[in-house]
């Protein structure tokens, strides 16, 4: 995960870690030669091994590493509100109504968005030793996942990070093979003075997923004892495929292979005030920023290729009314842009006290080249934006608000606005959240007739999308209870109306969606986590999704009498409403509005787990699908749950999961 840090300047973490080794040393620390008494506590350098936190993208707060075993989505690259096509690394897509609301040019590829690493998730760390983890997944069918990170300070003031994770999976069914790569190296300096910070990212994702297009039946022939073995059932597309558990190879004959490839930089330099802190023996040297100039290049390198290279015909002109030379033929669509922008901003702290409130102010210039297959494309943007955020002293009250407009270019008109507020109401009525953004944009440049990936014979012409966004949030920690709301208002919502076909509907409608969040306690070691989303669409909308969608996970989440011992044991479901769920375009890579087939499950899907943690390794243990079990020619988990049409989740699924952290 990425993160790029240009926000705050953090000598109040300075003045803390300084603080705590003079302690460790055992000398006395004043500031600034005001003879005033220290009042940081003093540290047992015997209490922990290391102190590690890191910082997101453009945020003035810290973080501390999860160690919870609660909840396995937060280790697994799909959310708990995600649903995939029938095997992690296959197109995914959220359950709940999520449109575009991000101003600025857009390829459109966002089906295998959840398995990319991406800027705004990039993680910046400080730590006082070298840290490092080992991510190994072992799943059914040879089901594999493997993430590797490392981090260290070379120096006090220079942290390095590098990150590797791969995943793949030859799928229970035919042709559903996937092969992720994502690779990470950031690095963090700042100066001795504190007034340069310097933050380089360098970021990779390559995807491959196997398209089948879908099986052939999905009724009959998943109850014929025959097919027992999902294996064998014919897929749409992709031919006739051998099984294949070599996790070392990524050949893909028929599917999409996406790469995506960033380089950042980012310089920032301090005007402010100087400051120190005084030991017995040294003297350490503090800023405070009033003013700060800073400029971020980027690098976008992006390709998007489907191929298939035993494409049927008639299967192509049925459904994407394309025409091929011979029955059996090859078929590619392939899509390579480049974007440079360079972003220059300047900063202003009114409360050097505060380093959590500041104004920023910038303008953004960008470049864009694209290769398609009817030539070669360039154009340019121009952009300014404005921030302002304030997290006040006493922490009661967190603003924030920024705005981009785009001038000229590709995408001029485009905007974006946003606003939210977080007050505490009190440590007994808990956190209260309002917020409001509105999103004017470009549609997606595969909508373009330009695009290589535009289909249709005809062209069109499409408007600008406009999304309100209105939500609130209230959370009880206490309670352990949080109650979520979001309103979408949309107009010119541009979607796929069938495997190739793009559309826009011109009149306004709305979207309600509200979420709550409940831990009840059932006993002394047993707790009961439930997600319950209500959404419900307003107007004639061509819109898919599930009324109800609700999470629940029931357990024993003690230690069992073991000092070092964390466990979470137990059940977890997950019930889906009947909907007509959104169809997917192999070829396009793009889930698309169907209204004639709804999904209707019999049963819900159930998983049993074991989770735990002992000191620094941490294991997880779940039996997915259980509700699958029957009798079908004797015991078989067959009676697989349906996620879109003609796309099956698989059965019964054990995985097993180790992370270990090292401190060296």
């Amino acid at each position: 995960m990425l993160l790029i840090f240009s926000g705050i300047s953090y000598s109040q973490e300075v003045i803390q870690r300084m603080g705590n080794r003079v302690r460790q040393a055992g000398g006395s620390m004043r500031t600034g030669g005001s003879g005033g008494t220290d009042s940081l506590q003093h540290r047992n350098k015997q209490e922990d091994s290391i102190t590690i936190s890191f910082r997101y993208l453009d945020s003035t707060r810290s973080y501390k590493l999860d160690s919870s075993v609660s909840d396995f989505t937060r280790r697994f690259p799909l959310p708990g509100t995600y649903i995939n096509l029938g095997n992690i690394g296959n197109a995914a897509k959220s359950l709940l109504f999520s449109p575009q609301l991000n101003a600025g040019f857009d390829p459109g590829f966002h089906a295998f968005d959840v398995y990319k690493w991406k800027l705004n998730d990039v993680r910046f760390f400080n730590t006082t030793r070298p840290y490092s983890e080992i991510n190994y997944m072992l799943g059914s069918r040879v089901e594999q996942m493997i993430g590797l990170l490392h981090t260290q300070n070379i120096k006090p003031n220079w942290n390095f990070l590098f990150q590797y994770r791969l995943i793949n999976s030859p799928g229970f069914f035919q042709n559903q093979k996937t092969n992720h790569n994502n690779y990470l190296l950031t690095s963090k300096y700042q100066s001795k003075n504190l007034r340069y910070n310097n933050y380089f990212v360098l970021l990779g994702n390559k995807l491959q997923s196997t398209e089948n297009g879908g099986i052939i039946d999905t009724t009959d022939i998943l109850n014929d004892p025959d097919f027992k073995d999902r294996f064998t059932i014919r897929s749409r597309i992709g031919g006739i495929s051998s099984y294949s558990s070599n996790f070392f190879s990524n050949k893909i004959s028929t599917g999409n292979k996406y790469s995506e490839f960033t380089v950042l930089l980012r310089q920032q330099y301090d005007i402010g005030k100087k400051d120190s802190i005084v030991t017995d023996s040294t003297v350490i040297p503090l800023f405070f920023p009033r003013l700060r100039f800073e400029h971020t290049l980027q690098l976008d390198q992006n390709k998007y290729i489907f191929q298939d290279y035993v494409a049927d015909s008639l299967y192509y002109k049925s459904y994407y009314d394309t025409s091929l030379a011979k029955l059996k033929d090859t078929l590619i669509f392939r899509e390579r842009w480049q974007v440079l922008t360079n972003n220059f901003s300047i900063y202003q702290f009114p409360d050097a006290k505060n380093l959590h409130q500041f104004i920023r102010l910038g303008v953004l210039l960008q470049n864009i080249s694209g290769e398609l297959s009817s030539g070669k494309e360039n154009f340019f943007n121009t952009a300014g934006h404005a921030e302002y955020r304030n997290r006040t002293r006493n922490q009661q009250w967190d603003i924030e608000a920024n705005g981009k407009l785009y001038f000229t270019g590709f995408n001029a008109g485009d905007y974006e606005a946003h606003i939210s507020l977080q007050r505490l109401l009190g440590k007994k009525l808990g956190y209260l959240r309002l917020g409001f953004e509105n999103i004017s944009r470009t549609p997606s440049f595969i909508f373009d007739n330009r695009s290589s990936f535009y289909l249709l014979k005809t062209l069109k012409d499409f408007k600008k999308e406009n999304n309100t966004h209105l939500f609130a949030s209230y959370y009880l920690p206490s309670f352990r209870f949080r109650l979520t709301g979001h309103y979408y208002l949309a107009t010119n919502y541009t979607y796929f109306s069938s495997y190739y076909e793009p559309q826009q509907e011109s009149t306004l409608f709305n979207v309600l969606q509200i979420a709550l969040e409940k831990t009840i306690r059932l006993g002394k070691r047993w707790n009961w986590h439930t997600e319950v989303y209500f959404q419900q669409p307003i107007g004639d909308a061509p819109v898919n999704m599930p009324a109800i969608y609700t999470r629940n996970r029931i357990a024993y989440e003690g230690n069992l009498g073991f000092k070092n011992l964390d466990l979470a044991a137990g059940l977890e479901i997950r019930y889906r409403a009947a909907y007509k769920a959104d169809h997917y375009s192999p070829a396009l890579g793009q889930f698309f509005y169907q209204d004639t087939m709804t999904i209707r499950n019999p049963l819900p899907d159930i998983a049993a787990y074991v989770h735990f943690r002992i000191r620094p390794f941490t294991a997880f243990v779940r039996a997915e699908n259980l509700n699958t079990a029957r009798n079908l020619d004797g015991l078989s988990f067959t009676r697989n749950n349906l996620v879109a049409p003609y796309y099956a989740l698989p059965g019964l699924q054990i995985r097993i999961g180790i992370f270990w952290r090292f401190v060296n």
